[in-house]
């Protein structure tokens, strides 16, 4: 799987039609959600607003398109596909058109919300997937520096301290690396 890192767009002209494509990563519906508002307020005179997305939830992964009004499969499914197509997780994509009086066809929309998805993801800077898991580790002051030793030798980030009677910490890795740190350090995964 891949992974988008930061929002793009490109433009395209179609028969008088203007077709605007953004890709954004997305880690949650609500997300997902917010983006879609700021797009509708920015590009209130747009004809149609189609979208798909693919985000990985605790629940498994979360896919939703959505034609805005053009005929049923011609817009968000084509969409889909590319996100499909491409392997991508946690993405957002967006094709607004604003209408130039010129009827596309079935085919003629399909294959231009299709291509401005693809067009987008050519542009995207995309990287392989990596997924994180969230661990808890209450430690001695004499193991921190040893422990922050392991934790970079796999790939994981502090992203909580708290400095008590112990250390508590809480810590971000690959899930592919949480075996071998906690098999040196107990820890608990959140």
């Amino acid at each position: 799987m891949r992974c988008v890192n930061s929002p793009s767009n490109i433009e395209e002209v179609i028969k008088k039609s203007r077709f605007l494509g953004f890709i954004y990563p997305c880690f949650s519906e609500s997300e997902a959600l917010a983006y879609l508002h700021d797009l509708r307020n920015e590009h209130s005179g747009a004809n149609h607003i189609a979208f798909a997305y693919r985000i990985r939830t605790d629940q498994g992964d979360v896919c939703r398109f959505h034609d805005a009004g053009e005929p049923s499969g011609t817009a968000g499914k084509p969409i889909y596909q590319y996100i499909e197509g491409h392997d991508l997780i946690n993405v957002l994509i967006v094709v607004v058109r604003y209408f130039g009086g010129i009827k596309l066809g079935a085919g003629g929309l399909t294959r231009a919300y299709g291509n401005a998805a693809k067009q987008v993801i050519g542009v995207a800077d995309i990287t392989e997937f990596i997924e994180l898991a969230s661990v808890h580790f209450t430690l001695d002051y004499k193991d921190l520096q040893h422990f922050e030793y392991q934790l970079a030798k796999c790939s994981g980030v502090i992203t909580t301290k708290d400095f008590a009677g112990q250390v508590n910490l809480e810590v971000q890795l690959p899930v592919v690396n949480t075996e071998s740190l906690l098999a040196l350090f107990p820890g608990q995964i959140l």
